[in-house]
């Protein structure tokens, strides 16, 4: 419950704790946001590690000279190619292998890998570049992608145009509008409606299918 709470603390007030870590690790910086990008794309396990509203601190942040700007996109993009397609590779190697009581099957949301399951089968490869927008399924879709024995080529190329697409607006989006006055006294509010434009399009996913579920059923 602890680490939970200091999960959320950490996404809420993440303008707060990137000060620590910058001015604890100096360079070292870019190595952390690397791992955690890495982390939350590349490990099925860890959907809930921070994305946009990290990528979004960190153009804050390169807007004042904390961070470089450059550097930062580049570290962040490479992190989100390579962890993609890290997840590509296990969801190959052991995704059709995993039993839902297994010590893997337990540590899987089975509830969101169905949700991604669907979602990838009904938008095919362009799934892998809209999934960068949507927390939790971004983290299932190469797994299940790499399950379903996707061409890796073909998974590449989306893999690729979605961490560009991802990263740019993300990162660009705090660069320029993270230090306005309104937005910089705000932040927490700010990173709770950048969560919740987030998971929007999967909310209404959700509704949708719930409404065709109840015309069948009528």
């Amino acid at each position: 419950m602890a680490i939970i709470q200091d999960l959320f603390s950490f996404i809420l007030h993440i303008d707060e704790h990137l000060v620590e870590i910058i001015q604890k690790f100096g360079f070292g910086t870019y190595f952390i946001l690397f791992l955690i990008v890495f982390v939350e794309t590349g490990i099925v396990i860890f959907p809930f590690l921070p994305g946009d509203s990290l990528l979004f601190a960190g153009g804050t942040f390169a807007a004042v000279g904390a961070l470089d700007l450059g550097l930062l996109l580049i570290i962040f993009f490479a992190a989100a190619v390579i962890g993609d397609t890290v997840n590509y590779h296990i969801g190959k190697k052991v995704g059709t292998t995993i039993k839902p009581g297994s010590f893997l099957g337990k540590l899987i949301n089975q509830e969101k890998m169905n949700k991604a399951e669907r979602f990838f089968n009904k938008h095919g490869g362009k799934t892998i570049a809209l999934a960068r927008f949507m927390p939790f399924i971004r983290t299932f879709i190469p797994f299940v992608a790499g399950a379903s024995r996707m061409n890796y080529r073909y998974f590449l190329i989306y893999n690729i145009i979605g961490a560009a697409i991802w990263i740019g607006t993300c990162t660009i989006t705090g660069y320029f509008f993270g230090n306005i006055p309104i937005i910089k006294n705000n932040f927490s509010t700010v990173i709770l409606a950048i969560i919740f434009l987030s998971v929007l399009p999967a909310m209404i996913g959700v509704a949708k299918e719930h409404l065709k579920n109840r015309k069948k059923l009528a």
